[in-house]
């Protein structure tokens, strides 16, 4: 992959340079002092990854990473000195595109961490095999859907890129008061989840917390898969987490989730896929669409990256393709006692 490095401290791009090289799959394609250059760069030479920082001189991370995926969109990976330390930074620009976030390695007298190189390089490895849109992982034999109460409503929501603004919004104009359990799979790090789960709480009126082993959905509470392991249903109707399938390229899936609300919810569930890279989610919506169950799609003009929910268009998985700001209206009239 040709890497774009964005970051004004010259020990920073040389630890980030050394990292780059220390293997042939690599190779440092730019280098930008500041958000500005990155965007001038991104116009002349559109790179396979951008690393970049959020705290810098005449334009930040945010404003780069939100200009860069509208205008020559490719993938960004937020490489800071500290995400806890800058949890809203990180957010706003994965509203705007960012897939993840992670702490530059650190230096030391040995140079720098050898753990946080090797989870750097493990998080460039995973971006490339989503940007590649690898083909779905079969699953194996379904198991027979569990018979459904129509008076049970469940959300079920998938999002990648651009989740955290879009599931933001689409929270924040829901009711006080809205019926249904909500559970959100977005692709990020576990252990950036719990920060999340805070900053969602900021945005809406519902409760936001991480789902935990055994958790039941319930009413006004959003759960949100909070493992590298997938996030499921058992069959006691609790939700658990599997590592099954392991060479899926999306840890967690919305595919998995989707296709064990199918399979074991008991009542009426509401399939949502969001803005995201590659393809995940469209299959398990096409499983739920076929159970007849109403499935929504984010279009493409309010879509940060229009992945997943293309995926999903093109296979019929979504039975209504809606803007951003429609599909809570969608979700409370569909949810309402009476629907």
């Amino acid at each position: 992959m040709r890497v774009g490095l964005v970051n004004d401290l010259p020990m920073a791009v040389e630890l980030l340079r050394r990292v780059i090289a220390s293997t042939a799959e690599h190779e440092v394609a730019w280098i930008a002092m500041n958000g500005r250059e990155a965007v001038d760069a991104c116009r002349h030479d559109r790179p396979d990854l951008i690393l970049m920082d959020l705290n810098m001189p005449e334009m930040d991370g945010v404003e780069a990473t939100r200009r860069i995926m509208a205008e020559t969109p490719c993938p960004i990976l937020l490489v800071t000195a500290s995400v806890d330390a800058n949890v809203s930074g990180v957010y706003d620009a994965m509203g705007y595109g960012a897939l993840d976030a992670v702490d530059i390695p650190s230096v030391g007298l040995n140079g720098h961490s050898s753990e946080q190189t090797a989870a750097l390089l493990v998080r460039i490895a995973t971006i490339g095999r989503l940007s590649r849109n690898l083909p779905p992982v079969s699953h194996g034999q379904r198991r027979p859907p569990a018979p459904a109460s129509p008076s049970q409503r469940l959300v079920a929501i998938g999002a990648s890129a651009g989740g955290p603004a879009a599931v933001a919004t689409l929270l924040g104009d829901l009711p006080p008061e809205f019926p249904a359990p909500i559970i959100l799979v977005q692709h990020l790090d576990e252990q950036f989840v719990p920060g999340f789960a805070s900053w969602l709480g900021q945005h809406c009126r519902l409760s936001v917390r991480p789902a935990r082993e055994g958790d039941r959905p319930e009413r006004g509470v959003v759960l949100i898969a909070a493992s590298a392991n997938h996030l499921v249903f058992e069959a006691g109707g609790e939700l658990g987490y599997r590592a099954e399938p392991r060479d899926y390229p999306y840890r967690p899936s919305v595919d998995v989730f989707f296709e064990s609300v199918a399979e074991r919810w008991q009542g009426e569930p509401i399939g949502v896929l969001l803005t995201g890279m590659g393809r995940d989610g469209a299959r398990g919506l096409k499983l739920l669409r076929d159970r007849q169950c109403l499935t929504i799609a984010q279009d493409k003009a309010t879509s940060a990256v229009y992945g997943m929910p293309k995926a999903a268009a093109a296979i019929g998985a979504a039975a209504e393709i809606l803007p951003l700001a429609a599909i809570a209206p969608r979700l409370t009239e569909a949810c309402a006692p009476s629907s």
